[in-house]
């Protein structure tokens, strides 16, 4: 299912991660998954501030590039790319797959 994303251009690395840190699918060149952890409680942190109970996706720009964290029932799936100018293209093409 998620291999399709890496046809998508700029997308390095695509995987879903479960809601215990462990990875249920992977495809392309590896990226440091414990950012989906730290971005979970970014996520819950600012979920509690703001009295909001969902998400829709999370943009992290570290040293590697970007990073897309976009939620799928208790899963997350990790997009890493290239290049934040890419985010629109990017977005759109994990909202069909997730659709």
């Amino acid at each position: 299912m998620i291999v399709q994303l890496l046809e998508v251009r700029g997308i390095r690395h695509v995987a879903l991660i479960d809601a215990q840190g462990g990875i249920v699918s992977s495809a392309g060149g590896g990226s440091d998954i414990s950012v989906v952890q730290a971005g979970r409680a970014v996520i819950g942190s600012l979920q509690a501030a703001l009295g909001q109970s969902g998400w829709q996706d999370l943009l992290l720009d570290v040293g590697d590039g970007p990073i897309l964290l976009t939620p799928h029932g208790d899963q997350v799936l990790l997009t890493a790319f290239d290049d934040v100018a890419s985010l629109g293209r990017i977005r759109f093409a994990v909202r069909r797959l997730l659709s």
